[in-house]
């Protein structure tokens, strides 16, 4: 009996080599991949290898440039150096953004999910409702923002009655930041939140109720730990955006007061298209990129390690 399923096994591995070895290359599989792949390296290879070439080179404002090794990238991390002290003081700031907005971003929409996943009449309507703003591009929203929150003439100042210096003064400023971030992402988060509540086996929820379980212990015991790989998703894609982030501080308060507000991506964008030093802002991109990648890598990890 041993021998002969040994001899069948046999059989189904040599047969298995055999289809193997006539199989044919396709052009198939490289054809659909192709509109990808040419966009990849026109837009996101070909300006990263660029990007690097340029952060070893010193560039005047003539467009000349020559080879400085890495003197860009020890500039950064020279306590006397004006670019270095600009460009940590940036990542404060940008830091700031992250610590206040994150929470809010990963718990508003997970709430606002849980509201829109319920049987509801008119949920399909507030789900587009919250998702709309998303839609609007970042010049549209700043601008939007800025004139409403205008201490001077805005239209929220002149709601409340007061003068609140929303664009001008800590920590006025920052509320401002956030709540437009949170107002302008909070559809998209909350999209995603969706997606994973339609995933989590509504046999879980019944097993849940025949044992005695109310809301609340459903919530803690069934959807949240069903929903941990995404949020573990949202909250990786919410840190790299807030950490990139640009147009609400440009826009809105413009780094005020006093750089308070100027994050990384804009003294990177002063540095190389104000100061003309692009080698330096090549150099803190990829600073920049580094800390990101790192923050990435380990959020990724952690979903792996918190996936069912």
């Amino acid at each position: 009996m041993a021998t002969t399923t040994a001899g069948k096994h046999a059989h189904l591995v040599g047969e298995r080599r055999r289809v193997r070895g006539r199989r044919r290359w396709s052009p198939g599989p490289w054809l659909f991949l192709a509109p990808y792949l040419v966009l990849f390296v026109a837009f996101v290879l070909a300006p990263a290898i660029y990007g690097l070439w340029m952060s070893l080179h010193d560039w005047s404002y003539l467009g000349e440039h020559r080879f400085a090794g890495l003197a860009n990238y020890a500039r950064l991390f020279d306590r006397g150096s004006a670019s270095a002290w600009a460009f940590w003081k940036s990542m404060g700031v940008t830091a700031t953004f992250v610590v206040l907005s994150l929470p809010l971003m990963l718990v508003v929409p997970l709430l606002l999910a849980l509201a829109l996943d319920a049987k509801l009449p008119g949920r399909t309507f507030f789900r587009a409702l919250f998702f709309a703003p998303y839609t609007l591009g970042v010049a549209v929203v700043g601008i939007l923002f800025r004139f409403m929150l205008d201490p001077s003439l805005g239209l929220v100042n002149k709601v409340l009655g007061a003068d609140i210096p929303w664009t001008t003064e800590q920590p006025w400023v920052w509320v401002s930041l956030v709540g437009v971030t949170v107002w302008w992402t909070l559809g998209f988060n909350t999209v995603i939140y969706l997606a994973g509540l339609q995933d989590i086996p509504k046999e879980l929820y019944e097993a849940a109720r025949l044992d005695g379980a109310g809301r609340w212990s459903q919530l803690v015991h069934v959807t949240l730990p069903g929903l941990k790989p995404v949020i573990a998703l949202v909250g990786t894609l919410t840190l790299l955006a807030s950490a990139n982030m640009f147009g609400q501080a440009y826009l809105v308060t413009g780094g005020a007061p006093a750089h308070g507000t100027r994050t990384a991506v804009m003294i990177i964008a002063q540095e190389g298209l104000v100061n003309f030093r692009l080698g330096q802002a090549a150099a803190m991109s990829f600073v920049l990129a580094a800390i990101l990648a790192v923050l990435g890598l380990s959020a990724a990890r952690l979903t792996r390690q918190e996936a069912p």
